[in-house]
């Protein structure tokens, strides 16, 4: 026949201490309750009449008898576990982290930045290393390493090397003959305003730069 889970024979000073604890009832809830279930086997009552006392599981009055039984008083502080291992090791975040602030079209997706959601899913269809991480741990990740969403204004700039050595030349000829002088653009009125851009870059550095389309250009000046 199976014997009924009870605590051993308790010591005068374990005894002691264990109605200090019930009666003074300053300690935490735990440590109450775990002292009540103690006191309860040893005074003769079995685990479900503990149980419905104590209002807990019956399978946790037994672990608590048996954690006695194994390593006395001790077993009235709970060992908590340390919580969730870490999924992401300092190389994944710091690999999380270059991918963010890395252009996507220079790793060959057709994005002019990233977004969470997109983000999230390039990194888990990563084949060469895969990391699985949700949008929301994404961008506490993002935060906490300094990497937050930028804008940055540029003006329209030409990228013709002879752009200045005309502009001398328009700027004489309306200055020195204005009388003999007209100017027009091929374009029409093209105005000269300031293009955002932005990108994910980390705080305090230098302004991210912008991506700048195929058509994104001025006309070298022109005069007649």
């Amino acid at each position: 026949m199976v014997q009924p889970v009870r605590v051993r024979r308790l010591t005068e000073q374990e005894g002691q201490k264990l109605q200090r604890i019930v009666r003074r009832g300053s300690a935490s809830t735990v440590r109450f309750r775990r002292a009540m279930m103690l006191l309860a086997s040893a005074g003769g009552k079995n685990v479900p009449v503990i149980a419905r006392l104590v209002q807990a599981d019956e399978d946790t009055v037994r672990d608590v008898i048996h954690k006695f039984n194994e390593i006395g008083l001790a077993c009235l502080d709970p060992r908590w576990a340390g919580g969730r291992p870490r999924l992401l090791s300092d190389d994944d975040e710091e690999f999380v982290i270059q991918t963010a602030t890395t252009r996507p079209t220079k790793l060959g997706k057709p994005l002019t930045r990233w977004s969470i959601r997109k983000l999230a899913d390039h990194l888990r269809r990563n084949v060469a290393r895969p990391i699985r991480i949700g949008r929301e741990a994404l961008h506490c990740l993002l935060v906490r390493r300094g990497v937050t969403f930028q804008r940055t204004k540029t003006w329209k700039e030409s990228t013709d090397p002879d752009f200045d050595a005309k502009l001398d030349r328009i700027e004489y000829a309306i200055n020195e003959r204005p009388d003999r002088t007209f100017a027009f653009d091929e374009f029409g009125p093209l105005g000269i305003r300031p293009t955002s851009g932005s990108c994910w870059a980390r705080k305090g550095s230098p302004r991210p730069s912008r991506q700048r389309p195929a058509q994104d250009h001025q006309q070298s000046p022109a005069w007649v």
